[in-house]
């Protein structure tokens, strides 16, 4: 989010969450929705709303999900089926309220897997989707970043990082990691979505993601029913958009021309 953006508050099933448009919204102009990873927000998109929105022309909208950023502070543990939750109710209930339909969803790792929920659920329209770091199933490799960022957050300054991002940092970062870490979520699994997916998807994922294998590729591209491109970032983590942001712009803004 850049100094030109100006965040608001939209009431969503009785909670407020906060979003923001790079530009409003022409009638009948496709949409850029951008769905945050597991401990992201609004803000931690940073410029890359913008920066692909000049590039694109396309309006994009940001939000940050209930528990995360400054919207409305969830109490309690968040469900073993909470992306299932964000993809069925919450994003849809959104969808209606800013009247949007047949957008482009670009996600992020969890987000990523909420966006393919929601497309593969064939209740909705969506134009096209663009995933980082998408996960349909938990493996090993997943849970050894996770118990690994765990560590990070109580002995080192993760946890004051964060505290930039969101209001309370603790239940947005527990909320997330212990779901991830607790034995009933290890058959966590949506590859039922994937064979009802037909629109054009473009599929990034960095070489060396210390969340994911490209086994999570392998499914995604073996299932779904709609064209896939598939690019592999060398030297790169997790977070493409972060780790080679001049890169990313390109192969998205090229995959979003040519829709």
């Amino acid at each position: 989010m850049t100094d030109n953006e100006v965040s608001r508050f939209i009431d969503l099933l009785g909670y407020p969450i906060e979003y923001y448009w790079t530009r409003p919204p022409k009638k009948g102009e496709t949409v850029i929705i951008m769905l945050h990873e597991g401990l992201g927000s609004l803000s931690t998109w940073q410029n890359f709303p913008r920066s692909l929105s000049d590039k694109t022309r396309f309006p994009i909208l940001v939000y940050s999900r209930h528990g995360y950023g400054r919207s409305e502070i969830i109490e309690g543990s968040r469900g073993k089926n909470y992306m299932h939750n964000e993809a069925l109710r919450i994003l849809p209930a959104l969808l209606e309220e800013l009247s949007i339909s047949d957008p482009v969803l670009l996600g992020h790792s969890d987000g990523a897997s909420i966006s393919l929920i929601h497309a593969g659920s064939g209740k909705w329209a969506v134009r096209a989707l663009i995933l980082e770091a998408a996960h349909v199933f938990v493996e090993e490799e997943t849970l050894v970043g996770i118990r690994a960022i765990r560590e990070a957050y109580i002995k080192g300054d993760l946890k004051r990082s964060l505290a930039r991002y969101h209001d309370d940092p603790d239940k947005s970062f527990y909320g997330w990691n212990d779901l991830w870490l607790n034995p009933d979520f290890r058959d966590w699994n949506i590859e039922s979505y994937l064979e009802m997916v037909d629109c054009p998807i473009l599929l990034l994922q960095g070489e060396n993601d210390e969340y994911g294998t490209k086994h999570q590729i392998n499914k995604i591209t073996n299932k779904v029913r709609g064209s896939v491109d598939v690019r592999v970032i060398p030297s790169c983590g997790h977070s493409p958009h972060r780790d080679h942001p001049k890169l990313v712009l390109d192969i998205m803004s090229k995959f979003i021309r040519e829709l």
